[in-house]
């Protein structure tokens, strides 16, 4: 048996906040039934589920892409202010695509997409390695260093973070490893692995230390590289790519 909302979620590209929704606005049918309650239990292997006249189909294949984002994109479906989405740039055969997590407006690299919305968000809420690479104003210090070894707690992490978040506090694990490539008074460049993908944390962390971050690029996510994808392109995941996918899949119990 399984939630209502995490079939709809599971087997289609409406996440979960958005299967509530729709199930709470009278748009699913549950064997022929309206079905207005997200946690109803039905039967996965037997229930048959309609959203908005559209058959929910229980289908285990998905899709796996990479796009390098470029700067001064929002990784969104619309945005109110008319900046420029993702979507705007993706083939339109990705545009029901769901991004596995976001980069902020200013970070370029890689951002993985599917059209299933299970694999995206076993993959936003896993600890799998995400390395990317950072260029901040000053110089990397020994307190920089200390934290990214040992992990940071704020109770105001507001520094660095979009003007109109909500998250004030944050706690930061310690970096899984980082590599210092250059270090100069005006600028310094590393590269850092994380387990995590909190709201815009790289560029909390250095404000705390006052140092602005002034470029941010993703290089890789769970073993699944950016390589030399020109910006503004997409790529299928290769088949070494999809079976390390599986294996971590699988370990998660999901399909």
């Amino acid at each position: 048996m399984m939630r209502l909302n995490k079939f709809v979620a599971h087997y289609s590209t409406y996440s979960r906040r958005e299967a509530d929704k729709v199930i709470q606005d009278g748009y699913v049918k549950v064997d022929g039934e309206i079905e207005t309650n997200p946690a109803t239990q039905v039967n996965e292997e037997r229930v048959d589920v309609w959203v908005s006249g559209k058959r929910v189909a229980r289908n285990e294949k998905y899709t796996v892409i990479v796009y390098n984002k470029p700067k001064g994109e929002l990784v969104t479906k619309s945005d109110p202010k008319g900046r420029r989405i993702i979507y705007d740039t993706l083939d339109k055969k990705f545009k029901h695509f769901i991004p596995v997590g976001r980069l902020d407006y200013a970070t370029e690299g890689l951002l993985i997409m599917t059209d299933a919305s299970r694999i995206a968000t076993a993959l936003m809420t896993s600890g799998l390695e995400r390395i990317y690479k950072v260029k901040i104003k000053g110089a990397v210090t020994e307190s920089m260093e200390a934290a990214m070894q040992n992990g940071l707690k704020l109770d105001d992490a507001t520094a660095g973070g979009h003007s109109e978040s909500e998250v004030v506090g944050m706690n930061f694990a310690p970096f899984y490893a980082y590599q210092i490539q250059k270090n100069k008074h005006d600028y310094s460049i590393l590269k850092i692995a994380l387990g995590e993908g909190h709201n815009r944390e790289i560029r909390r962390f250095f404000a705390h230390f006052d140092a602005e971050v002034a470029d941010l690029k993703r290089l890789s996510f769970g073993g699944i590289e950016l390589n030399n994808l020109p910006t503004g392109k997409t790529r299928y995941l290769d088949r070494s790519e999809y079976n390390k996918l599986r294996s971590f899949l699988k370990e998660e119990g999901i399909k």
